[in-house]
């Protein structure tokens, strides 16, 4: 194993030992080309994926409408001096797609983008705290306080527990009018319920605080225009990645005109937001989003995973504890060994499964190959080497 690069990988969660519990000959480490739903390793295997990129891909691998569109836009210069006339262009399609997002800011990873919504949001506010229900990224202020290497103060001020109705309306309300923020994800294993979302929307109002929908990963999956479209939720700012360039860098934060206003009173610039090539990506990525109706391919193709999932848990019930997630991002909840020993069973047959949240359908994704899936997965959910 290489030591060049601390920690194996760049993206903690592709390392051998978040996918397979550790470096295992024989398993896949690094790759070399996907197309589709399928990946090939760097020894010339062949595997049915459905980590889809952590879930930046919801077309399938180099699909050709956006490969069309991102060679054209190298072709045309990928980066330059000004503004590209295709951002302004992108930004009208998103907020015509998605109007309560009336203006926004492009950046490139959901990281990057939810620190420029929190920032946003204390700019309006003038206010400090932020209160956070997910996984928000790898900054300083998502971070718990006593994570080694982020500064007493800069971490996230409290979390609430997922569809906690009674914990976190009180949590809301102890943060009074110190409170910028309460940044959530929609879905943390499950749907959440309607009391769950009427009391952020109610409370944060209540307060003055920021209502921020983070939905890096339903945005494109749930409905083109994410969580906030299939539960017609009311949000401040929403910040949107993954899917939306179909596996391509971009995301942004956006949302009401007057609050996203405080992007130009404080500073939140990054030298490769308007390169062309991600945003002719994220363009021809929505584009296909609604001419081929892909949330609702994921949702039936995804609905016949989980249904299947459900289903071996039945015929494992000694390995398997519940099934987890919605249609579009779903997986076996097991114990920590159980799961290892399934990702690498399901690895050496032939599938990238993740033992842990989420897998992720795709418009590559259709039945038999499903199926498939499922038959491989029954497989190695009875090896025992």
């Amino acid at each position: 194993m290489s030591d060049r690069i601390p920690g194996f990988t760049s993206t903690g969660s592709k390392r051998p030992a978040a996918l397979f519990g550790d470096a295992v000959p024989g398993l896949p480490a690094r790759m070399v080309s996907a197309r589709g739903a399928d990946v090939w390793d760097d020894r010339g295997n062949r595997y049915t994926d459905y980590i889809m990129a952590l879930g930046a891909v919801a077309l399938g691998y180099a699909h050709p409408a956006v490969t069309a569109a991102v060679t054209a836009a190298a072709e045309a210069g990928a980066v330059g001096p000004l503004p590209p006339v295709l951002e302004d262009e992108l930004a009208a399609v998103i907020s015509r797609r998605m109007p309560w997002i009336e203006s926004l800011r492009f950046l490139k990873t959901g990281a990057e983008a939810m620190a420029a919504a929190v920032r946003i949001a204390r700019a309006h506010t003038g206010r400090s705290d932020v209160l956070g229900s997910g996984y928000h990224g790898w900054l300083d202020w998502a971070q718990a306080p006593g994570t080694p290497g982020v500064p007493d103060g800069a971490a996230i001020s409290g979390t609430l527990p997922f569809a906690d109705v009674e914990r976190g309306r009180a949590a809301i309300r102890a943060a009074g009018d110190r409170l910028a923020a309460v940044a959530f994800e929609p879905i943390v294993l499950a749907e959440p319920g309607g009391e769950w979302l009427r009391m952020l929307r109610e409370e944060t109002r209540r307060s003055g605080a920021i209502l921020i929908i983070d939905e890096i990963k339903t945005g494109c999956r749930l409905a083109v225009g994410g969580a906030t479209e299939r539960y017609g939720l009311e949000p401040d700012l929403v910040v949107l990645g993954k899917a939306i360039a179909n596996g391509f860098p971009l995301a942004l934060v956006g949302g009401r005109r007057e609050i996203m206003e405080a992007a130009t009173r404080t500073w939140i610039s990054s030298t490769l937001a308007t390169e062309f090539v991600s945003l002719a990506a994220c363009r021809a990525t929505l584009d296909v989003m609604e001419r081929s109706e892909v949330p609702a391919h994921l949702a039936r193709i995804g609905g016949r995973l989980l249904g299947g999932l459900r289903d071996l848990a039945g015929r494992h019930p000694h390995l398997v504890r519940r099934v987890l997630g919605i249609p579009e991002m779903c997986f076996l909840e097991m114990e920590e060994a159980d799961g290892i020993r399934l990702a690498r069973a399901a690895a050496r047959r032939g599938l990238l499964f993740k033992r842990s949240a989420y897998n992720f359908v795709s418009l590559a994704h259709d039945e038999p190959v499903v199926d498939a899936t499922l038959a491989l997965l029954d497989e190695a959910l009875s090896d025992r080497g």
